[in-house]
């Protein structure tokens, strides 16, 4: 029995049914102005999200200023150390779309880099996320987190400078 399971699975690897091996990426991350990630000297967008445009801004707490959409600004203040990107897809320009985690203390537990942007109101769920990042983005709506708590006529105007 043990080399028929074998040979079937051999079959399935030969085929194509078993599926495709997804590569991982580990290194140190920079955060680009669009709140991509760039690591291993890639582009990695964060899977199951989408980031509206929230103008441009500058952080003048951190040195040197740091300038970007705030969903970017967020995203780098967060990161710490190393990030792990799972690929799950390719766009059509070579970007890898990925999910996305680091460890933000140490010894701590990994955190997914897109849930912790729609917890915090910086992103929006995409059609086909995960149930878990639809239910952080209406909790971030709610309670009014991120871009969700600015008013309609403050991002008017910021789009306007």
């Amino acid at each position: 029995m043990g080399d028929r399971v074998c040979t079937a699975f051999l079959i399935a690897v030969v085929l194509g049914l078993a599926g495709p091996a997804r590569a991982e990426i580990v290194s140190y991350a920079t955060v680009r102005d669009d709140a991509s990630l760039r690591l291993a000297d890639q582009t990695v967008r964060l899977a199951g999200i989408h980031i509206p445009d929230t103008s441009r801004t500058c952080r003048r707490e951190a040195a040197p200023t740091r300038c970007g959409s705030r969903t970017a600004l967020a995203l780098d203040g967060r990161l710490r150390g190393f990030v792990r990107c799972e690929e799950r897809a390719h766009d059509p320009d070579g970007t890898i779309v990925g999910r996305c985690t680091h460890v933000p203390s140490p010894g701590g537990p990994a955190e997914d880099l897109a849930a912790f942007l729609l917890r915090e109101g910086w992103a929006v769920a995409a059609p086909d996320a995960p149930f878990d990042y639809v239910t952080l983005e209406r909790i971030a709506r709610a309670q009014r987190r991120g871009f969700w708590g600015i008013p309609v006529d403050e991002v008017i105007r910021l789009r306007e400078r």
